[in-house]
């Protein structure tokens, strides 16, 4: 996982809920922040790889998203991060919202963020 690029932390629970800060398309073995090559498709694939380490960390898997905000800079780059996001998850997939927006941090092309459902046992 790579380190937050603020200060914020990486997820909190609140209750049955699991929630995940913005993740990019950062290498996480980069000395300093590096994003892979390529545009918002191989961005957002490498985000998710990221949110995946995230969920891991907080005890969730991918099965449990039931929610996603998908941040790009640049809305000709939604049906690219679509397949992206096909080949991500398997149905049902979570309810998302896409949302255009005209910066992301370090200049990233597209920012995900995540809510899943793990129930306190």
């Amino acid at each position: 996982m790579s380190a937050p690029v603020g200060p914020y932390s990486p997820w909190r629970r609140a209750g049955d809920l699991v929630v995940i800060s913005g993740q990019l398309g950062l290498m996480p073995a980069a000395p300093t922040p590096t994003f892979v090559e390529g545009g918002a498709a191989d961005q957002l694939r490498q985000a998710l790889v990221n949110a995946r380490s995230v969920l891991a960390e907080a005890g969730v898997t991918f099965d449990q998203v039931v929610k996603a905000t998908l941040f790009l800079v640049d809305m000709s780059d939604f049906a690219s991060c679509n397949d992206v996001w096909v080949e991500a998850f398997d149905a049902p997939r979570p309810t998302r919202s896409a949302v255009a927006v005209a910066q992301l941090p370090l200049g990233a092309r597209a920012e995900v963020e995540l809510w899943a459902h793990s129930p306190l046992s």
